[in-house]
């Protein structure tokens, strides 16, 4: 009879230990992949913010250069529309990004947003042509920044 409580105990131990390691292996197997998408959300989400700063750049580019130069009301106005497209092209993507990511990627985000926000209102070609570079050079750090991220997991 002790054999037989042994040996029912010693089943009973080995099915929840079974079971225990079964929840541990599948708990550890979801872990993987919410990392993994979160991993290919964030990628997703600097690719877009870099690409919409990018047309954002050109957009503002393009605007400030018209003003500075004395373009006619009709240019200025299609060139302002476009940096007013543009710009709200960024919010998402931006807005996304600072949710999904860390405290230092999320503040390279907006490093890049705002460089390219300052081309605005230039003072001369000069310092269009600084602002902009700068703006290219934030968006890059972006892009490093991410990389060193995602790198660290």
């Amino acid at each position: 009879m002790a054999s037989a409580i042994i040996a029912a105990l010693a089943a009973l131990m080995g099915a929840s230990l079974s079971t225990l390691l079964q929840q541990r292996g599948a708990r550890r197997e979801r872990q993987a992949a919410d990392a993994e998408a979160h991993r290919q959300a964030l990628i997703t989400a600097v690719a877009a913010l870099v690409t919409a700063l990018a047309a954002h750049r050109r957009a503002m580019w393009v605007r400030e250069d018209a003003r500075l130069t004395g373009a006619g009301p009709e240019k200025l106005a299609a060139a302002r529309a476009e940096s007013h497209a543009t710009r709200a092209a960024v919010t998402g993507p931006h807005t996304r990004l600072v949710m999904l990511a860390p405290p230092p990627l999320a503040q390279a985000a907006d490093d890049a947003t705002e460089a390219a926000y300052a081309l605005r209102h230039a003072p001369d070609t000069e310092t269009l042509t600084a602002r902009r570079e700068a703006a290219r050079a934030a968006g890059d750090a972006l892009v490093y920044a991410a990389r060193a991220h995602l790198a660290a997991r």
